[in-house]
C-alpha cells in the first residue's frame, strides 16, 4: 500500500483551503519570498511594498521624494492623485517618476517652492490582476519661524519669591525642541527648585541670590532643518534683605521688619496646572505626560499617585525631578484620575488631572492575500480597533465596493469579505479602510485565483544524515493550484511507506521516528492535482552514534601533583569529532598547567582550586556526548624537598617526511629537573635570507616530541627546540640539518598601497615591499598599474625591482586614480591584487570663500559666515576653512595698531564659525580662506567689524596718600582694559571700630577724568575701608580695595605710616595743656618722687625691688583685664625706660612701609593687630614699651567716645 497525502488530510474542506507555499504556509507577497522560478510565469496582483509615511514632513531645502515601491507579476504601472484629483507628472517639468517605481522627485533645488507642491498625495499601482493604493501621504515643508522681536524688561524680585520665564518659542513644524542656556551656551542647570516644564517655559519655586544673571536665554531647536533659534537673553536680579536700602529698613519698626521676614516661607500653591483639577486626553500607544510645578519656600516635594488603582509598574517614569509622571505605552486601561501633590514643612496641596484615553484604530487581524483556485472559497477579515469603534469600508482595486463591477462570488458582512466559487475573473486588490476622528488604516490584501500545476520546491537530490536511532525529516516543499497531493516512495522499484512506521506532515515533510541503517536510501517525493504531477528525489544516511567507551574516572590527588584524565571515543568513520574538556561546566582555566593531548587532560602542579568536576565531551556534526569525573585535591605527604630547576635541553633533532611545504621534525626531551613539561618551542632560522635570526615556528603541548611544521617556499630552514616548565625554558637545543624548500611564485602582494601626488601633475605611488621570507623565489619584482577611475584608459603598467616607490608624471591635477600593485618573481605572478583609489597631486585652491558675513554675538564673541566655495576649486582633499582676524584699530583712543594676526582653522566643509576671545569695544579685521592638503587658497576680501562695550577691568592701582586728622587722598591709575569709554568711577567707603565691625557705607561718583581725589571730614584716629571701581556705558567693572587710618593728634607722635596699611595709632586726646590735668600731675610727681627715696633707702641697705614684683605690680597689659570704670588697658612701663620714651624702635620691630609684614616678625607681634608698638626688651628681658588701647566696641554708626588718660602714662609724660 502506498502512504499518501489526501487533500481533505487535516486541512479546511475542499474549496477553501488556502494554496500552501513552503511549510504550509499562504502565499503573501509580503512575508513569504516566492521561488525565483516560480516567479517567472506566475501572475500575482500588486502589493505595496514601500510608501512614504501619512504625515511626510520635508526638507524645504531639499528635493522632495515620495516613495511609493510595489510588487507583482506582470510589474504594475504607477499613477499618482493630489488632493483627490489626478497628478499629470508629465505636465510639471520639476516632477520625474523613477524607472520600474512610483517613487516621485521633486526637483525643487534649482527652482520652485516646496510650499507650491503642499498636499495629500495617494500613489496606485496596477497590472492586470488589480489595483494596490497607498495611504494619503499628507506632504508638508518643515517650517523653522524666527522669534517675534520683544523689549524684554528686567526682572527684580525679592529674594524667595516665585519666578515663571516665558520661552513662548514660535510655531514650527515639527515643533521645536526647549531648553534654557546662558551666552556661553552652557546648560542652566535644573534642581528641584528650578526646572523647565513641558511648555519650555522655566520655573522658579523661588528664587535665591544666585539666580542673578543677565543672559537666560530660550533656545528652539528645529531638528528637520537643524537650526536652532534663539530668544531675547532675559535679565534677572534677586536682591536680598541684606541688599534693602537702610532707609526702607529704618521706617519699619521691629514688628513690622521681622514679620516681612518670617513671611518669605510659605506653603505651596501650584504654578502649572492651575486651580485644583483639570482634564488631559492622550492616545493609546503614546507616552502620557503628567505635569505638576509648584512653588513655596522651603522648596515642594511632588508626589503622584492614582486615586482608583496602582500605577503600572515596568510603564511609569518620573522625569524633571518628579515633576512630571509617564506612562509609556498608554492604554484605555491607564484612564482615571491621577493626583498630584505638593509638600514643604508648611503645607500641602493636590491637583487632580482627569485622563481620557482614546484609540485611533488599530489592527485586530488584518486582512490577508488569499490565493485560491478556480472553485474555491475563501474570507478576508479586516479586525480593527479603537476608540471611538473604528467604521469599516472596502474598497475594490482603489475604488469603493458599493460602486464597483458586481461579482456573484463575492459578499460583503460588515468586516468580512466572503469568497465562493471563484474564477480566474475574481482576481483582484481589496483595500480595508477603519477609520475614527484620531485617524484611519489602510491595508491592501489581493484575491489570487490561479490554475497551476504541481511543483516540488525542495532541491533534487539532498543529502540528509541522521543518527541512528533518532528521528529523520525528509523535506517536500510543493506547490500546485488546486492544493496537490503527496505521495512518499523509497528505492527505485517504488516499494510501498506503511503508514505505521512513517509520518506525513501537511507541509510535505517525511518524519522517519526511529531511524535505522536500514533506512538508509533513496526517497522520491510525488505531487499531484489535475493539471499534473510532480517528484523529487533525496537520500538519507544513517551514521553510527557517538560513544565514549573509556570514561574520565574520580581521582585523589596531593597538591603538587600531577592528575591524568582519559577519555577514549569511538565515533562514526565518516565523522570527524571534537574533544573538549570542562570544569565545573565552565571552560578550564587559562592555565599552562592544563594541558589537552588526544585522549588526555593532564593537570600539573595541582592546587586547591583545581578540585571539581572535570567533564569530556566528544562534538561532531550530528551529534554530542559526554562523561564526568571528581578530582579531590588533598595535603601532601612531608617528602624531602626536591631541587626544582628550568628543564634540560632537547637533543636528537630529526627532520622526516620532507615534502615541499610541509616537513615533521621529531626530537628527545631532556630531564624535568622535577617540574613538568609544559610546552615545547619550536624555532628557526633561515641561512638564506636571515641568516643567524631565529624566528618563532610553533609551541606544542608537553606531552608530545614530534610535530608537523608548514613551510613557506624558497626558505633554507633549520630548526631548534627549548622546553618549558613552571620555572623557565631551557636552553636551546642543536640546530638539526638544513632543508631548501623549492621555489613557488609570492603568495602576497605589497601591502600598505596608496596613491598620493607631491606635486600638481604626479602621482606618487608607494607600497610596503615584501621581505626574503615572502619573496617565495628569486628575482622578486613589483608589477605597478594604474588608470584614471572615471576615465575609459587602459591600465598602464610597469615592472620595478628593488623599490618601493614609483612616480608617474604628467597627470591632471587632483584626478581619482585605481591603482594595483602585483609582486611577481622568477616562477611566477602573485594572485590578482586589491584595487586601492588614489589621487594625483593636490595644487592650492583657485577661489576664495564668498559673501563673507560677521554677526557679533556679544562684546567677546562673533559668529562668521561664508559660502563654500566650488568643489572644482579646490583642487584637493577639504580640510576645512581658515580664518585670518587681527585687532586693527582701538576703539577708544582710535589710534592705529597693528596686532600679530590670530588664526582660526574649521575642519570639513562647515560654512561658520564662532571667534571667540576678542576684546570688547574693539576695531577688527578678517578674511577667510579655503584649506586643502597643498594650503590655503586666496584670501577672501576683508571685512571689518566692532566689537561693543564692555565692563572694564579693575582700576590699575589704589593709593591713599597724605593722610591728616580727618582727610585722605586717594591716587589711582585707570583700568589697564577700559573696554570702553569710562563714564565715572564709583568710590564707596565705610569705617571700621576696633572690633572689625564696618559703620555705614558711603557711595560717591568721581568724574572719569580724574586720578586723584582727597576726602575731607572725616573721622581723626579712625580706619576706613575702600572700594573703588571703574564704569562703562556696559556696567560696572570689577572693585579694587585698601584700607587707610586718619591721622592720630597725640603730641609728639608722627601720624602712622598709612601706606603700611596694617598699623593703628591709639586714639589718646592731648590733654596735657589743660590747668586741672597740670595740678594732677604735680601731685602724682610728688608722691612718686616719695616712692623713689623709699626704695632708695631700702636698696642702700642691701633690700632688692625684684622683676617679679613689679610684674604683678603692674600686669602685661595683654593679660590683665581691662578696667571698667574708665575704659582703657592696664599699662606697665618701667622707670629705666624714662630715657628711652622717644627712641626709634630696634630693625624689624616696625611693619615696612610696603604694607606687609615681615616673616620674621613675631606672630604675637601687635602690628599684627593694628595697635601702635613703641618698645624694646631690657638686658634682664622685661619689656620696655607702651601698651594702649580701647576696651568697648564703637558705635554702628562711627561716633567717636573720648577716653580717659593712663595716669600713669600722663605721670611718665610729666616726668
Amino acid at each position: 500500500m502506498q502512504l499518501k497525502k489526501m487533500p481533505r488530510r487535516k486541512r479546511l474542506s475542499a474549496g477553501r483551503a488556502p494554496l500552501i507555499l513552503f511549510l504550509c504556509q499562504m502565499i503573501s507577497a509580503l512575508d513569504v519570498p516566492l521561488d525565483p522560478k516560480l516567479l517567472e510565469d506566475l501572475v500575482q496582483p500588486p502589493t505595496i511594498t514601500q510608501q512614504s509615511p501619512k504625515d511626510y514632513i520635508i526638507d524645504p531645502r531639499e528635493n522632495i521624494v515620495i516613495q511609493c515601491e510595489a510588487k507583482g507579476k506582470p510589474p504594475p504601472s504607477f499613477s499618482w492623485t493630489r488632493n483627490g484629483t489626478h497628478f499629470d507628472i508629465d505636465k510639471d517639468p520639476l516632477v520625474t517618476m523613477k524607472p520600474g517605481s512610483g517613487t516621485l522627485t521633486i526637483n525643487i533645488m534649482s527652482e520652485g517652492k516646496a510650499e507650491t507642491y503642499e498636499g495629500v498625495y495617494q500613489c496606485t499601482a496596477r497590472n492586470e490582476r488589480g489595483a494596490a493604493i497607498s495611504n494619503n501621504i499628507v506632504v508638508r515643508p518643515s517650517r523653522s519661524p524666527l522669534w517675534t522681536k520683544e523689549k524684554l524688561e528686567p526682572i527684580i524680585l525679592r529674594n524667595g519669591q516665585s519666578l515663571i520665564l516665558p520661552c513662548r518659542p514660535p510655531l514650527g513644524l515639527p515643533p521645536p525642541i526647549i531648553f534654557w542656556m546662558d551666552n556661553s551656551f552652557q546648560r542652566l542647570p535644573q534642581s528641584e527648585r528650578v526646572s523647565q516644564g513641558l511648555n519650555g517655559d522655566l520655573y522658579f519655586s523661588n528664587v535665591l541670590p544666585e539666580d542673578t544673571r543677565e543672559d537666560y536665554i530660550c533656545y528652539a531647536r528645529f531638528n528637520h532643518t537643524q537650526t536652532i533659534q534663539q530668544k531675547q537673553p532675559i535679565s534677572v536680579k534677586v536682591i536680598s534683605v541684606d541688599e534693602l536700602n537702610d532707609t526702607v529698613a529704618a521706617n519699619l519698626n521691629d514688628t513690622e521688619f521681622y514679620s516681612a521676614k518670617s513671611n518669605r516661607e510659605r506653603p505651596p500653591t501650584f504654578l502649572t496646572p492651575e486651580g485644583n483639577a483639570s482634564h488631559k486626553e492622550e492616545l493609546r500607544g503614546n507616552v502620557l505626560s503628567l505635569e505638576c510645578i509648584a512653588e513655596g519656600l522651603p522648596t515642594p516635594i511632588i508626589y503622584w499617585i492614582k486615586e482608583d488603582g496602582t500605577l503600572p509598574i515596568n510603564r511609569t517614569f518620573y522625569r524633571n525631578f518628579k515633576k512630571t509622571l509617564q506612562i509609556i505605552q498608554v492604554s484605555e486601561a491607564d484612564s482615571g484620575n491621577y493626583q498630584c501633590i505638593a509638600k514643604n514643612p508648611l503645607g500641602a496641596i493636590h491637583h487632580t488631572i482627569s485622563v481620557t484615553v482614546k484609540a485611533a484604530p488599530y489592527w485586530i487581524m488584518a486582512p490577508q492575500n488569499l490565493v485560491l483556485s478556480p472553485g474555491e472559497d475563501g474570507r478576508l477579515t479586516c479586525g480593527a480597533n479603537g476608540s471611538p469603534k473604528p467604521r469599516i469600508s472596502w474598497l475594490l482595486n482603489g475604488v469603493p465596493v458599493e460602486i464597483a463591477p458586481d461579482d456573484p462570488s463575492r459578499k460583503i458582512d460588515g468586516d468580512t469579505i466572503i469568497f465562493s466559487n471563484v474564477q480566474e475573473r475574481s482576481s483582484a486588490v481589496y483595500q480595508c479602510n477603519a477609520s475614527n476622528e484620531y485617524g484611519y488604516l489602510l491595508a491592501n490584501a489581493f484575491v489570487n485565483v490561479l490554475a497551476e500545476p504541481p511543483r516540488i520546491l525542495t532541491s533534487a537530490n539532498t543529502l540528509y544524515q541522521v543518527i541512528a536511532d533518532r528521528p529523520a525529516l525528509l523535506d517536500c516543499a510543493f506547490f500546485g493550484s488546486p492544493l496537490p497531493t503527496i505521495e512518499w516512495f523509497k528505492g527505485a522499484k517504488g516499494s510501498a511507506l506503511r503508514e505505521d512506521i512513517y509520518v506525513l506532515h501537511e507541509n510535505g515533510t517525511l518524519e522517519i521516528p526511529v531511524a535505522q541503517k536500514d533506512s538508509t536510501g533513496t526517497y522520491t517525493c510525488v505531487a499531484r492535482n489535475k493539471l499534473g504531477m510532480a517528484k523529487n528525489e533525496v537520500h538519507l544516511e544513517i551514521k553510527d552514534a557517538t560513544r565514549i567507551i573509556k570514561q574520565p574516572e574520580y581521582a585523589v590527588m596531593q597538591r603538587g601533583g600531577t592528575v591524568s584524565f582519559e577519555c577514549k571515543v569511538k565515533h562514526d568513520h565518516t565523522l570527524i569529532p571534537t574533544i573538549t574538556w570542562l570544569k565545573d561546566n565552565g571552560e578550564l582555566p587559562n592555565d599552562g598547567r592544563f594541558t589537552v593531548d588526544k585522549d588526555h587532560l593532564v593537570v600539573a602542579d595541582v592546587r586547591d582550586d583545581d578540585g571539581g568536576t572535570y567533564t569530556c565531551v566528544a562534538n561532531t556534526t550530528l551529534d554530542n556526548v559526554s562523561a564526568s569525573a571528581v578530582l579531590s585535591v588533598v595535603a601532601p605527604t612531608p617528602t624531602p624537598a626536591p631541587i626544582y630547576d628550568v628543564p634540560n635541553p632537547p637533543f636528537d633533532l630529526e627532520l622526516t617526511d620532507q615534502l615541499d611545504k610541509s616537513v615533521q621534525l621529531s626530537w628527545t626531551p631532556g630531564s624535568d629537573n622535577n617540574s613538568p613539561i609544559t610546552k615545547f618551542i619550536i624555532e628557526y632560522e633561515d641561512a638564506m635570507h636571515e641568516a643567524g635570526l631565529w624566528h618563532l615556528q610553533t609551541e606544542v603541548s608537553g606531552m608530545q616530541t614530534t610535530a608537523q611544521l608548514k613551510l613557506s617556499p624558497y626558505v633554507n630552514y633549520s630548526f631548534r627546540v627549548m622546553a618549558v616548565n613552571s620555572l623557565g625554558r631551557s636552553l636551546p637545543s642543536e640546530a638539526s640539518e638544513q632543508y631548501l624548500t623549492k621555489a613557488a611564485e609570492p603568495d602576497t602582494n605589497p601591502t600598505a598601497v596608496e596613491g598620493l601626488g607631491s606635486e600638481p601633475d604626479n602621482l606618487v605611488i608607494t607600497w610596503k615591499p615584501l621581505n626574503g621570507f615572502e619573496s617565495n623565489g628569486p628575482g622578486l619584482q613589483y608589477k605597478v598599474s594604474w588608470r584614471q577611475k572615471d576615465g575609459d584608459d587602459e591600465w598602464t603598467s610597469v615592472v620595478v625591482a628593488n623599490v618601493s616607490k614609483y612616480i608617474v608624471s604628467g597627470t591632471p591635477t587632483f584626478v581619482p586614480y585605481l591603482i594595483k600593485v602585483q609582486a611577481l618573481n622568477d616562477v611566477g605572478f602573485a594572485p590578482e591584487p586589491a584595487v586601492v583609489m588614489g589621487h594625483s597631486g593636490e595644487d592650492l585652491p583657485m577661489v576664495a570663500p564668498g559673501n563673507v558675513h560677521v554677526n557679533v554675538v556679544n562684546s567677546t564673541l562673533a559668529e562668521v559666515h561664508w559660502d563654500p566655495v566650488p568643489l572644482k576649486s579646490i583642487r584637493g582633499h577639504l580640510q576645512g576653512y581658515r580664518i585670518y582676524y587681527w585687532k586693527a584699530q582701538s576703539s577708544s583712543k582710535r589710534n592705529r595698531r597693528h596686532l600679530e594676526k590670530k588664526i582660526l582653522t574649521f575642519q570639513g566643509s562647515k560654512t561658520h564659525g564662532m571667534l571667540p576671545g576678542l576684546e570688547p569695544f574693539s576695531h577688527y579685521t578678517l578674511n577667510v580662506r579655503v584649506v586643502n592638503g597643498k594650503g590655503e587658497g586666496p584670501a577672501s576680501p576683508d571685512r571689518v567689524f566692532n566689537t561693543p562695550e564692555g565692563v572694564p577691568s579693575a582700576p590699575s592701582s589704589l593709593k591713599i596718600v597724605n593722610p591728616t586728622l580727618d582727610s585722605l587722598t586717594l591716587e589711582w591709575d585707570p583700568p589697564s582694559r577700559p573696554n570702553g569709554i569710562l563714564t565715572e568711577y564709583t568710590l564707596k567707603y565705610q569705617p571700621i571700630n576696633s572690633t572689625h565691625e564696618l559703620g555705614p557705607l558711603v557711595d560717591l561718583k568721581i568724574p572719569a577724568n580724574k586720578t586723584r581725589w582727597t576726602l575731607k571730614n572725616l573721622n581723626f584716629s579712625t580706619r576706613y575701608k575702600f572700594y573703588f571701581y571703574a564704569q562703562t556705558a556696559a556696567g560696572s567693572g570689577s572693585q579694587i580695595t585698601e584700607e587707610a587710618v586718619t591721622a592720630v593728634d597725640e603730641a609728639g607722635i608722627p601720624p602712622p605710616d598709612v601706606g603700611a596699611g596694617k598699623a593703628m595709632a591709639s586714639r589718646q586726646v592731648d590733654i596735657a595743656t589743660q590747668g586741672w590735668f597740670i595740678g594732677l600731675m604735680c601731685a602724682v610727681a610728688l608722691l612718686i618722687l616719695i616712692l623713689l627715696i623709699v626704695c632708695f633707702i631700702r636698696r642702700n641697705k642691701g633690700g632688692k625691688y625684684p622683676v617679679k614684683e613689679k610684674e604683678d605690680a603692674h600686669a602685661d597689659p595683654e593679660i590683665q583685664p581691662m578696667k571698667e570704670d574708665d575704659g582703657t588697658f592696664g599699662e606697665y612701663r618701667s622707670l629705666e625706660s624714662d630715657a628711652e620714651d622717644h627712641k626709634p624702635l630696634k630693625k624689624g620691630s616696625r611693619t615696612p612701609s610696603d604694607r606687609t609684614v615681615k616673616k620674621e616678625d613675631s606672630d604675637d607681634s601687635l602690628v599684627d593687630y593694628g595697635e601702635g608698638v613703641n618698645g624694646q626688651f631690657n638686658e634682664d628681658g622685661s619689656f620696655i614699651g607702651q601698651y594702649s588701647g580701647k576696651k568697648e566696641k564703637e558705635p554702628a554708626e562711627g561716633n567717636e567716645s573720648s577716653e580717659a588718660p593712663s595716669p600713669v602714662n600722663a605721670m611718665n609724660s610729666f616726668v
